[in-house]
């Protein structure tokens, strides 16, 4: 049977006379006719051999021979009936087995509706057992059902126990879990369901939010009893997961609500709700900066929402956002000060003063609106029918539905086995996203959403824009155009090409230059381990004297450096989670991360500044022996100004200082380049800060007693600074100092909890200074366990100590007590150890 498995696989054709067979086969084993001892297990006859069996059959197309199909139905159905959870664990493994293939048969079969009912009914008693692989099953096999047969009512009726297994610890069974959810979401229960999406989202775990976000997006729209319930959810959505939330779904919130008059007063009335709160996530900024720039009029009537209030809190938000959010914003106080008719004389001048104050601005897009916006406002009348309200967006499916549209698809024809081979190949395959920019048709290097017409052009252009928002000045600026989902940025016609600093890595790194390739700067950096370079005009020519200087494969004297310094980059992406990593003439290589406990998502976005493709790329990491890491696969091939996300999941196992290495290489023509790359996942990213009292840390450090447990160290070479700096930098480290808890005031007391597995070890750190010379402390640092304890003190000793000067070995970057001998109170605090 094994054999015939692997024959029918490839040319079921040729294997139809085996069908009549198999189900003889198959009706003697669920009989136990003339079945010998030594062939059942558990009282069951010959379980493998009934699976593989059942495997075969569903290789082969409908069986069309009414009695052939009568007697394999039969013995499903004795199956499905016969099986039940016992408490051997043996055999409960062996009758699901060949139960789970019978269900996986009986869906290929595409059994009548009273079958496919007692499939579910079945397989509702099994997501509601406490073995987790039952319920994986259950789950799985219940999702796959829903895909071919018309039992959504049935599976209705188990709803509330599958919202409770999205609550499983397991997380395969949350994700098998929210496909099920998603799959038999409809209009009658879409708001309890997504309810119970948007609540779980606060809890998710990195790995599945962005997918949650998605499906919560998706399902709302879909099925959205009406307009303002879906505005209210995405809305919810994005303040509960704004990170996750892809701009696609914010700008079909802005067509929405352009669209439909009667619901613009109760988009602007939450926007504004939103924004009013002390922290606003940007993506929150900008949708609701949007709507209000366009309808906050419409609010005037009630208490607190004059125009001078509305534009106090968008311009209270001007100094925590990125630069292509201001330009938004500096749109919406524009429409705000043309919509005060007649003129509010102390507005005009509040306006006027934010536009003065980035008339300056370094980036273009910011400056021009600012000195345009200002030109403006002197125009009078003209200055109104100019700024007119945005014209209605034609209407289109969303690109979320499309989406959802195109992964669904008729599987009833599909067997079952493989419906299974194509989802396990999707979970292998790369999650790697690739957003490229389309070459615009004016011949520019980079499509620029700035109309620059009057209001007349300005409504004919529109005509033509896609999902995209676009105000009278570009509505989203260019950064928004690099969609996290795949979506592309689209080329009003009629404009010329503008800055290259459009951003395809969204707000998280500096933009990317799409000309030709800029001048090198020569830079060494530690973190920078190999490097090889394809021979260019703009390379920078290797000198003898370079550190840096790496021979060529092909030995060409040539070679790319870096755009920075890599250590400063990777030193600042210690301290925060979103940065530059890596950036040469042709890539650019930024990164956000986001941490909870012992686990992390890094997700790396590879931009190709080049303008031509990068070919052979490829990209691994190389994790220390105390993190387990999971990257996704780069594509091969990374088209001109194209952007790729590279999701990496951390889980920490113990403490340690070591940090992982990416590998990272690509041709550029045929030319190869090569660089290693630290990658930020340093011990601090697995702590959080502890709230501590003074009697439970004096309770502590006490019972902890001495080394291993609690160690000590005159730390000297210390970079000067003054406490209230020693104090953020811990901060930064997320180490909570606990001020007023040491008598001293030139001590420092701290506590941090270490998450590492299952466990989480409390910290506690004191630093002693003298205030007569500050380049050297007292470091005390206590555990419970012993290699936490010396390696949050070694880590703590890197950041505060000062890096050696080039060239300079660390053994004479070190000073010893018998090299230099201490006085007054230097002495006193060395001979304490």
């Amino acid at each position: 049977m094994s054999l015939l498995v692997a024959l029918v696989a490839n040319t079921p054709h040729a294997y139809w006379n085996c069908v009549p067979k198999c189900v003889r086969t198959l009706e003697r084993l669920t009989r136990g006719q003339d079945i010998p001892q030594e062939y059942t297990y558990y009282g069951i006859p010959s379980p493998w051999l009934q699976v593989k069996t059942m495997r075969v059959l569903q290789y082969f197309p409908k069986i069309d021979d009414p009695t052939i199909r009568k007697s394999l139905l039969d013995v499903l159905q004795r199956i499905l009936l016969g099986t039940d959870v016992v408490k051997n664990v043996n055999k409960n493994n062996a009758s699901h087995a060949v139960l789970f293939e019978a269900l996986a048969l009986v869906m290929h079969l595409d059994a009548d509706k009273e079958m496919m009912s007692q499939c579910v009914v079945l397989l509702g008693k099994f997501i509601s057992v406490r073995e987790p692989n039952i319920r994986y099953l259950g789950l799985e096999n219940m999702t796959r059902i829903l895909l071919v047969a018309d039992v959504a009512d049935s599976i209705k009726k188990h709803q509330s126990q599958i919202i409770t297994s999205l609550k499983d610890p397991d997380i395969s069974i949350r994700r098998r879990s929210l496909d099920l959810l998603y799959g038999m979401c409809d209009v009658s229960n879409a708001k309890d369901i997504v309810e119970e999406l948007l609540q779980y989202l606060t809890t998710a775990d990195f790995g599945i939010r962005e997918e949650l976000a998605l499906k919560a997006a998706i399902l709302s729209e879909k099925f959205a009893p009406d307009l303002s319930w879906y505005v209210d959810v995405i809305l919810q959505l994005i303040e509960k997961a704004g990170d996750f939330v892809s701009d696609d779904i914010w700008y079909r919130v802005v067509q929405f609500v352009t669209n439909n008059d009667d619901l613009q007063v109760h988009a602007a009335a939450k926007a504004l709700d939103y924004l009013d709160k002390p922290a606003v996530h940007e993506t929150m900024v900008k949708v609701s900066g949007y709507i209000l720039g366009e309808y906050s009029h419409l609010l005037a009537r009630r208490p607190g929402c004059s125009p001078r209030d509305i534009f106090h809190i968008l311009n209270d938000k001007f100094p925590a956002v990125t630069t292509p959010t201001k330009a938004l914003l500096l749109s919406a106080c524009v429409k705000i000060m043309m919509h005060c008719q007649p003129p509010d004389p102390e507005l005009v001048d509040q306006v006027v003063a934010v536009f003065r104050r980035y008339e300056s601005s370094v980036d273009a897009e910011v400056q021009q609106r600012a000195v345009e916006f200002l030109a403006l406002a002197r125009k009078g009348t003209a200055f109104v029918d100019i700024m007119a309200e945005m014209p209605k967006f034609p209407e289109r499916q969303s690109p979320l539905l499309k989406k959802a549209e195109d992964t669904d698809g008729d599987a009833s024809e599909v067997s079952a086995t493989k419906i299974r081979q194509q989802q396990m190949q999707q979970e292998q395959n790369s999650t790697a996203l690739v957003v490229a920019d389309p070459q615009p048709a004016n011949g520019g290097l980079h499509p620029v959403s700035v109309p620059k017409t009057a209001a007349p052009a300005r409504h004919s252009e529109q005509a033509v824009t896609s999902e995209t928002p676009q105000d009278s000045k570009s509505f989203p600026p260019s950064q928004s155009q690099a969609h996290s989902n795949g979506g592309t940025p689209q080329q009003a016609p009629g404009h010329t090409p503008g800055s290259a600093s459009a951003d395809l890595l969204s707000d998280l790194v500096g933009p990317l230059s799409l000309e030709a390739p800029p001048p090198v700067a020569s830079t060494s950096s530690s973190d920078l381990l190999a490097l090889e370079a394809p021979p260019t005009p703009t390379a920078a020519a290797a000198t003898p004297a370079d550190s840096l200087a790496l021979a060529l494969l092909d030995s060409a004297p040539t070679q790319v450096q870096p755009l920075g310094n890599v250590s400063e980059w990777f030193k600042e992406l210690t301290l925060k989670d979103s940065g530059v990593l890596y950036e040469d003439p042709y890539v650019q290589i930024g990164l956000k991360a986001e941490w909870r406990n012992a686990q992390g998502r890094i997700v790396l976005f590879v931009g190709n500044k080049h303008t031509g493709p990068l070919t052979n790329v490829k990209s691994s990491v190389l994790p220390p022996p105390h993190l387990r890491m999971q990257s996704a696969v780069v594509p091969e091939n990374i088209p001109p100004r194209a952007q790729v996300q590279v999701p990496v999941d951390v889980a920490c196992l113990s403490a340690s200082r070591e940090t992982a290495v990416l590998e990272f290489s690509f041709n550029v023509g045929h030319a190869p380049v090569s660089v290693q790359l630290k990658l930020p996942t340093s011990l601090n990213k697995f702590l959080q800060v502890a709230p501590v009292s003074a009697n439970e840390f004096v309770a502590r450090w006490r019972a902890l007693g001495g080394p291993p447990s609690k160690l000590q160290e005159v730390v000297r070479g210390v970079r000067p600074m003054p406490l209230a700096e020693m104090a953020n930098l811990f901060i930064r480290l997320h180490i909570g100092v606990a001020n007023g808890l040491d008598p001293n005031v030139n001590n420092v007391v701290a506590a941090t909890t270490f998450y590492s597995g299952t466990a989480a070890t409390l910290c506690l750190v004191r630093v002693e200074t003298d205030p007569s010379d500050r380049t050297q402390m007292r470091l005390t640092v206590a555990s419970e366990d012993p290699n936490t304890t010396y390696e949050l003190k070694e880590f703590i000793k890197e950041q505060v100590m000062d890096i050696p000067f080039p060239g300079q070995s660390p053994q004479a970057a070190t000073v010893t007590p018998a090299t230099i001998p201490l006085t007054g109170p230097a002495a006193a605090l060395a001979g304490l150890i």
